[in-house]
């Protein structure tokens, strides 16, 4: 077990197994991602927030996704990169532990948000009368406060049964700290630890799961009675963006976090989606509603030319 000179533990992580080639391109890859990642989340999140005809409940909802993309990537990216320069995969145990934590939050966040917002939608097509009783402020203060308090303690919970327990090992079998192989890192009995997981999994994965088929099935039930193609269409157009963000994240978490529980599945694989979790919804979420949702990509078409504009005079 390496520790320094103050006794922390020290973790390796996977290594990258880049060859000295790879290293500079592919560090200035993984930049130029974070930082257009960082920049389209940022635009996303000072245009609704500029905006005053972007004040409504769905834009509200959609104010935190960029948020918790950002703590996401930020969790993830800027370590990666200096582990890529510097070829050192050593990790403080705390450090990891902190990694863990934000991953999950990063995570679990994103699929309650989204959640949220399928909610938002099944009201606004199924009950457009009753929309703006529903949908008031009050309301959409006690979803939002709601969907932070749940994430965090509940992933509070998972990381404090994780930190009780001594580490006998200190290899990490991925390219970041995580629940699941922290939890490798153990001897001891972890059962509690097992079921609280996948209580954890079945609550999020599975309770968003159940949320997105209840709302879209009542979207598409709504507009099949309606009989009119141009319904149709305009729920396609609101609901297909939302959609398409929620299954890029819901499949790759599911199975990255299901592969952790068979050994025979390819350690590659498994990796592969874990990043692909942490990299592509962050830098994805943002284009993907800024260019498919006409109100916020003409207000952030606005936004630009007027600070842009500004900027030059």
């Amino acid at each position: 077990m390496y520790t320094n000179t103050s006794s922390v533990v020290l973790l390796t992580l996977e290594s990258l197994g880049l060859s000295n080639a790879y290293i500079y391109p592919a560090f200035l890859f993984g930049t130029l991602m974070y930082l257009v990642t960082m920049l389209c989340n940022l635009l996303v999140l000072a245009t609704i927030i500029v905006s005053k005809k972007l004040h409504k409940p769905m834009f509200i909802l959609l104010l935190n996704l960029p948020v918790c993309d950002m703590v996401g990537a930020t969790a993830f990216v800027p370590h990666f990169l200096f582990s890529i320069v510097t070829e050192n995969r050593v990790v403080s145990h705390p450090l990891c532990i902190t990694q863990a934590f934000l991953m999950h939050f990063y995570g679990t966040g994103n699929l309650l948000i989204l959640s949220a917002m399928a909610y938002d939608r099944y009201i606004a097509i199924c009950c457009p009368l009753r929309y703006n009783t529903i949908m008031n402020p009050q309301h959409l203060i006690r979803i939002i406060i709601s969907i932070w308090l749940l994430n965090f303690s509940l992933i509070v919970t998972l990381i404090l049964l994780l930190a009780r327990f001594k580490i006998c090992r200190t290899n990490i079998v991925d390219l970041y700290c995580n629940n699941p192989s922290l939890m490798k890192l153990i001897c001891e009995d972890t059962r509690v630890n097992n079921y609280y997981g996948l209580f954890t999994i079945i609550f999020f994965q599975g309770g968003s799961l159940i949320v997105i088929i209840y709302t879209y099935g009542q979207i598409l039930r709504t507009c099949i009675m309606t009989n009119q193609s141009d319904a149709i269409q305009k729920a396609i157009r609101t609901c297909g963006t939302h959609l398409v963000v929620f299954l890029i994240l819901e499949i790759n978490t599911m199975v990255t976090l299901v592969f952790h529980r068979f050994e025979n599945v390819s350690p590659f694989l498994r990796r592969s989606l874990g990043v692909s979790v942490l990299l592509f919804p962050p830098f994805l979420d943002p284009i993907i509603y800024g260019l498919k949702t006409t109100e916020l990509k003409q207000s952030i078409i606005m936004f630009l030319k007027r600070n842009v504009g500004s900027t030059k005079m």
